[in-house]
Formats: C-alpha cells, sequence, structure tokens
C-alpha cells in the first residue's frame, strides 16, 4: 500500500525514528488559526480564478469552519503520523467532504503554505508585543513623572557619579523601549508580503491572482520571486533580534530593581505581589520576578542565535532545517510577553525611598563635578585645572572622613584662594539636579515635561 502523504512514491511508512524526528504537530498546531485563514483565502481565490468550481469551494469553506471550531473547542485529534499542522487539516478536511477536500491545495505547497502561516503568526505576535511594550512604557513614565524630582545617584562604573533624579533614571527606559518598538514595527513592515502562490519553489502553471490572497489576508502585496518566497525566513530574524535587544533592556532594568531592591541599597520596595520569601529564612524578601526577567532574556537572545545557525548554510530553496524555526520563536515570543507582563506589574507596584536615595545621592562626593563647573563658569578656570583643584578639594574632605559642603570655606581657599561662599550653592544635590537644564538632562523640570510629553504620545497613539 502507498504511503498516504506522499503517494504512489513510497510503498512504506517512515520507521519510528523518522516518524518522531519529522513530525512537527506537537508544535506548530500553534499555526492552526493561521493555517484556516490561509487555506480560506486561497480557496475564495481558486473559486474566483475558476480553478475550483463554486460548489467544491463552498464545501471546503464550511469544513474549514467546523475544522476551526473543533480546534477552538479542544475537540480536533492531531496526529503525529500525519506530521504537521498543515496535513493534519487536509486530513480531517477529507473526512468531512471526501474528494473535494483534495482541491484545496491545487496550485499551492506546503513550502509557500507554511511560509504565510509563519507570517500571519509572526505579525500578529508583534502586533500583541507592541502593545506590552507601550504598557511598560506607560507605567514608567507614570512613575517618572510622580518623581520627577526625587534625587538619587547616578553611577558609572557602579560607582557614585553625579545626581540624577528617580524619574530621569525611569525615562531612560521608556526611550530604550520606544526603540524596541520601532524596530518590531520596521520588522513587520518588511514581512508584510504575501508568499502564499508561490507553491514549491518555481510558482505555478495555474492561473492563480496572488495580489487577491495577499489582500485577502491583509499583506501589503505578494512577494516578488518565487524562490525566496519559500526560503526566506528574514523576518523572523529581525523580529528575534528585536525580541533579543527588548530582553536584553528588560534584563538591564531587573538586574537594577534587583540592587534597588537590597538592604544594601533600600532604593525600593517591591510589592509583595512580585516577591517570594525562603523556605527556612523568614525575613526574607527576594526579588523573584526581577531576577526571572533577568534570566529568561537568555532563552531569547538563544533563539535568535539558534536560528541564524540553522540558516547560515542553507542552498536555496526549502529544506527541512527551517522546520527548526518555529519553536524557538515560539518560545521566544511568548516568553518576552511574559516578561513585559511581569515588568509592567514590578513597575507599577514599585515604591521608592526617596529618603534613602537621597542621603545616597549626596554620599561619595557626587557633587565634585558641581563643583569643578563652577569653577570653570565663575573664575574662567580652564576645565582641566579646575578638575584638578576640585580633585584636591576631594582629597582633603576624603582625608577628614567630610562631605565637600562640611568643608569650611578657609580650607578650600587654602586650595583655592579664589573660592567664595557662592561655592556652597552648587554642593547641594537639590542644586546640582536642577543645574543640569540641557536638552535630556536630569533637572527636575525636564523630567516633568520629558514624562508629561511621554504620556500624552503614548495615550494618544
Amino acid at each position: 500500500m502507498s504511503n498516504k502523504m506522499w503517494g504512489g512514491r513510497f510503498a512504506g511508512g517512515p520507521d519510528a525514528i523518522m516518524e518522531e524526528i519529522n513530525a512537527s504537530i506537537d508544535f506548530d498546531r500553534r499555526l492552526a488559526e493561521q493555517d484556516i485563514a490561509g487555506s480560506s483565502a486561497h480557496v475564495a481565490m481558486l473559486e474566483k480564478t475558476g480553478i475550483v468550481s463554486a460548489a467544491d469551494a463552498a464545501a471546503i469553506r464550511e469544513a474549514l469552519g467546523r475544522i476551526r471550531g473543533e480546534i477552538e473547542r479542544g475537540e480536533f485529534s492531531f496526529s503525529r503520523a500525519l506530521e504537521d499542522i498543515h496535513m493534519n487539516v487536509e486530513s480531517r478536511l477529507s473526512e468531512l467532504i471526501g474528494p473535494p477536500a483534495g482541491r484545496l491545495h491545487t496550485a499551492r505547497s506546503r513550502n509557500d503554505q507554511v511560509a504565510v502561516d509563519f507570517r500571519l503568526y509572526v505579525r500578529a505576535a508583534i502586533d500583541g508585543l507592541d502593545a506590552e511594550i507601550k504598557a511598560l512604557q506607560l507605567a514608567l513614565a507614570e512613575k517618572a513623572l510622580l518623581h520627577a524630582g526625587a534625587v538619587m545617584p547616578g553611577f558609572t562604573h557602579m560607582q557614585p557619579a553625579q545626581p540624577i533624579t528617580f524619574g530621569h533614571h525611569l525615562l531612560a527606559y521608556v526611550e530604550m523601549l520606544a526603540r524596541d518598538r520601532g524596530r518590531f514595527k520596521d520588522a513587520r513592515a518588511r514581512l508584510n508580503e504575501c508568499p502564499l502562490g508561490a507553491a514549491a519553489l518555481a510558482g505555478t502553471s495555474f492561473p492563480i491572482d496572488r495580489t487577491a490572497t495577499a489582500e485577502a489576508l491583509g499583506f501589503d502585496r505578494p512577494t516578488a520571486n518565487s524562490l525566496d518566497s519559500v526560503s526566506d525566513r528574514d523576518f523572523v530574524v529581525e523580529t528575534l533580534a528585536a525580541a533579543a535587544l527588548c530582553a536584553v533592556h528588560l534584563s538591564r532594568l531587573a538586574e537594577e530593581i534587583v540592587l534597588w531592591a537590597s538592604p544594601q541599597f533600600g532604593f525600593v520596595r517591591l510589592s509583595d505581589r512580585f516577591s517570594t520569601g525562603s523556605s527556612i529564612m523568614p525575613q526574607k524578601r527576594n526579588p523573584d520576578a526581577a531576577e526571572l526577567v533577568r534570566a529568561k532574556s537568555g532563552r531569547i537572545v538563544g533563539a535568535l542565535t539558534s536560528l541564524l545557525i540553522v540558516l547560515k548554510g542553507l542552498p536555496l530553496a526549502y529544506s527541512k532545517d527551517l522546520q527548526e524555526d518555529k519553536e524557538g520563536t515560539f518560545d521566544a515570543l511568548e516568553t518576552l510577553s511574559l516578561c513585559l507582563a511581569a515588568m509592567t506589574g514590578m513597575i507599577g507596584d514599585l515604591e521608592p525611598d526617596v529618603g534613602r536615595m537621597r542621603a545616597a545621592a549626596g554620599a561619595a562626593y557626587a557633587t565634585a563635578t558641581d563643583l569643578a563647573d563652577w569653577l570653570v563658569r565663575e573664575l574662567d578656570l580652564p576645565f582641566r585645572e579646575a578638575h584638578h583643584v576640585t580633585g584636591r578639594i576631594v582629597a582633603h574632605a576624603a582625608d577628614k572622613g567630610v562631605g565637600l559642603e562640611e568643608l569650611s570655606l578657609a580650607e578650600m581657599q587654602a586650595i583655592e584662594p579664589r573660592l567664595g561662599k557662592a561655592v556652597f550653592s552648587v554642593l547641594g544635590v537639590e542644586n546640582s539636579v536642577a543645574s543640569r537644564k540641557s536638552y535630556g538632562g536630569t533637572a527636575p523640570a525636564n523630567v516633568t515635561a520629558a514624562a508629561e510629553k511621554w504620556l500624552a504620545a503614548l495615550k494618544g497613539a
């Protein structure tokens, strides 16, 4: 008896190991909705062009609707012997309507079928992720507006550098996430071409209307080259690259939350909703949600790397290697969605300890740069000389174990005689941040304006 899927070319069925390595239905069943949508558009085009009769097209459409309902209700029986979602749907179609089901596959191949299914899936995933990133931006911007004037230490090399505001710090992530949304938008624009009708690799001799199927499925146009249509996975790589970078941004924020929530920093408190305890140490409040976001970024980066390695040695057109494009992609995009939801919840609940942050901002001579700038402005010193003078003043304060503002004027004048009482105006952290009024700077007025601008844009989009 000939093989049910491959017809007369094969006399027997696959070995059990071949079936195990070949089957993809365990994961590509996620494409069921896209597969039925693609088939519905295809059969409508076949009817319109006269390739399939109206009666057969009507029977196919009705049966596809029944199959969609069975899948949605959990009544559909998926078979690993049928290998993938495409053959599972086609087999059930045949059970329901008999010979007319065989006409659905006219002028198409599983190669262009899976290509269109996957594009539809990735496109929908991008739309969902865009909404989730926007929600996180809103949470960050709202928190930034609320704490536009809350002073905290800014760090370089994880050492206290200059005072900034908590709102300014949060808005840095709003900017990062805006770039992430831009990358997803770019990827979506490029993927929005329809490969259906490219068939196996060379197109088809049937008089199909590829523009009609493209329009029916919401694509901008059909893909221009049949060989590229079934070979291309750039749209997945671009999407995973955007996802990987977004995950890295989330991981950086998660790392800061872990640090800020530690007793050594004490800058923020996470709510009980996003913290866990210890099975043995009753005092513990662990920022596990942030830690998991930090760790899960590796899975998303790994999915990108894995697909690039799959693609790097493939000749055109389709090879079964491309079956490995889906499992990692499904996992990566769903993982990123989960991480975005968790981070949005954490930011919404997060409460900063304004007093603790303010105290830390004033430590470690964080206003030294303000002193150097004052020497340049008021005494007309070259910056390098001002830097040297300030360094000597800082060294003297460190030797005494006091802050810059605790030095007497006489002590500072012993190092730079031209200093006057006005110098003390720049040694407080509030004065420091208020002075940073340059575009993009940390001055509370800047932060307030930037947060309000972002909120208006995000709520209006």
